[in-house]
């Protein structure tokens, strides 16, 4: 009961804009003039950059089902998104979810039938608002999707009541559009009315009220508002057990979204717990080797990682793999995802030898299945010169030979990684000037991916370019190579230039790759007694480093 109070406090309280996830779930039996289905599924999957810093894994979720469904009553439309959450790595969890949201994905529109036995002028004209509406919003028109989703409420108030649950559906719709927009003040009202009119119509204990209180639990989780959304699904999970029971999948579902809030909390027990929870629902279900429970099993994964259980992790992740090699094969992207991260994890753990022949194979078969400059095979180049340059170091004392060639492989593949990110962010930079707000989600995410594998490609390039120099004070003979300081410098110019274009917005994974290269830069001209590079002084570098730590700490500060 406190739970549920709390929840409602918290309603009454804060402006709660919604992301809906899809819960697939049958509402009790009503009569034909009530009767109000719940949130359909969207199930329809992404690709994201699952942790771009120790290396980037690609998830096809960020969240397990995409991340918001738009809570709709009968007659109503879908308008899906996906994005990813572990960012504090697949943070929110698969958000990925970065992480903030990075550009929007609109897809899995559906119309569902009006079994409403409520006829008038207003009723049919809420339709085709509603319908007109949807069609603008998939377009990217968002403006004239506006002026309709307007309309449709207003017709659904005179058509059916001002508290009647189509009018909620409305308000959903509209409020979805301002959460597109950002313009999250809009967005907030619109969906707190929509609840409070499903508590009106449907008791604040029905199960309609425990999928709205998942959905803001959602969106709490991709604003990292995480105690809102602990508070939220802790209620919807009260809900969905009592009226669906501890054994089904939805109620499994909340459960894993809230071991991800804990997870972000830093409660590393009590995350896995949750989710290990969720995952024998699954498993009892006969759902063991379904998607949905290869993406929990990959985020109990990641909390062993967490907790330095590596071992753990790598047993985990080989199990994913097999499932994934016996069902789909190397033709696809899901186990090409599988062994990447498995591929991290043996590099987590030393197993070099290993970790590169898994990313290697996988680097083949993405170029297999993808074209050629797709920011996943720059990221995977970005991997496997990770690795590579593990292997120098473990040969640099003993086989030099051997590490000047380790040297250049991996000078080769991040050369590939920058081109390849160079131009993937060409690409994004071209469309969002043509097209704004109707810019794909795939080339949104596609293009925030590669300014963060170019940030760390240039990082990983100046670090090489260091080793490279030690080599040759040490006597070994090498090529000349451009100065050390070069790959710094280009990548701080490089998030300034698009920090200016307002290609990254204000990302802390963003600002926090941008750091390392100002350290490592104002490391560098320290050691050798310089005060300025390129018209910057040792000093303003210093200033700089203080102001990005500054925004970091603060931002982390307001998300949590």
């Amino acid at each position: 009961m406190y739970l549920r109070k709390a929840a409602v406090s918290l309603l009454r309280r804060v402006r709660l804009p919604s992301h809906s996830i899809s819960t697939s779930v049958s509402p009790p039996k009503t009569s034909m003039a009530t009767a109000t289905p719940l949130p359909f599924p969207l199930s329809r999957k992404i690709q994201f950059p699952n942790q771009f810093g120790n290396g980037s894994s690609w998830s096809t979720t960020y969240a397990d089902p995409p991340i918001w469904t738009i809570l709709f009553i009968q007659a109503a439309i879908i308008l899906g998104i996906n994005v990813h959450p572990i960012f504090a790595d697949d943070g929110s969890n698969e958000t990925n979810t970065e992480s903030e949201v990075q550009g929007v994905n609109i897809s899995g529109l559906s119309k569902i039938e009006d079994g409403s036995v409520i006829s008038n002028v207003h009723t049919s004209k809420w339709r085709i608002f509603t319908d007109n509406g949807r069609d603008y919003f998939l377009q990217g028109k968002l403006k004239e999707a506006e002026k309709f989703f307007l309309s449709a409420i207003q017709e659904a108030k005179e058509g059916f009541g001002e508290r009647d649950p189509h009018v909620a559906s409305a308000c959903n719709n509209l409020a979805e559009l301002y959460r597109v927009k950002k313009a999250f003040d809009k967005a907030e009202p619109l969906y707190l009315d929509a609840i409070r009119i499903l508590e009106e119509a449907f008791g604040s204990e029905d199960i309609r009220v425990g999928v709205a209180l998942h959905n803001l639990g959602q969106f709490y989780l991709v604003q990292r508002k995480l105690e809102a959304a602990r508070v939220c699904y802790e209620s919807a999970l009260k809900i969905k057990g009592r009226v669906l029971g501890r054994g089904s999948a939805d109620y499994a579902d909340t459960m894993y979204h809230l071991g991800t809030v804990l997870f972000l909390q830093g409660r590393l027990n009590d995350s896995e717990v949750v989710i290990q929870d969720s995952i024998r629902v699954l498993e009892e279900n006969g759902q063991g080797e379904s998607m949905a429970c290869i993406r929990r099993l990959r985020y109990l994964a990641q909390i062993y990682i967490k907790s330095n259980r590596i071992s753990e992790a790598e047993n985990i992740e080989r199990k994913v793999l097999h499932i994934m090699e016996l069902s789909k094969g190397w033709n696809s992207l899901d186990t090409v995802v599988a062994a990447e991260g498995l591929g991290l994890t043996l590099q987590s753990s030393g197993s070099l030898k290993e970790a590169q022949e898994l990313l290697e194979r996988c680097l083949d078969a993405r170029k297999t299945l993808l074209p050629e400059d797709h920011i996943q095979i720059g990221a995977n180049m970005l991997h496997i010169a990770r690795v590579v340059m593990l292997n120098y170091n473990q040969l640099r004392g003993m086989h030099v030979s051997d590490a000047i060639a380790e040297l250049d492989k991996a000078k080769g593949l991040l050369n590939n990684a920058i081109r390849i990110t160079r131009k993937v962010i060409s690409k994004s930079k071209t469309q969002n000037k043509k097209q704004g707000y109707g810019v794909s989600g795939e080339t949104r995410r596609d293009g925030y991916a590669a300014v963060i594998i170019l940030l760390q490609s240039l990082n990983e390039l100046g670090l090489l370019e260091i080793n490279r120099q030690e080599l040759q004070e040490s006597g070994a003979k090498l090529s000349s190579t451009p100065e050390v300081k070069n790959a710094h410098f280009e990548c701080i110019s490089s998030y300034k230039e698009l920090a200016t274009e307002r290609l990254i917005g204000d990302s802390t994974q963003v600002k926090a790759e941008y750091l390392s290269c100002l350290k490592h830069l104002s490391s560098l001209l320290d050691a050798k007694g310089t005060t300025e590079y390129r018209g910057t002084t040792l000093q303003e570098l210093k200033d700089e480093i203080k102001r990005v730590e500054d925004d970091i700490s603060q931002s982390w500060r307001h998300k949590s």
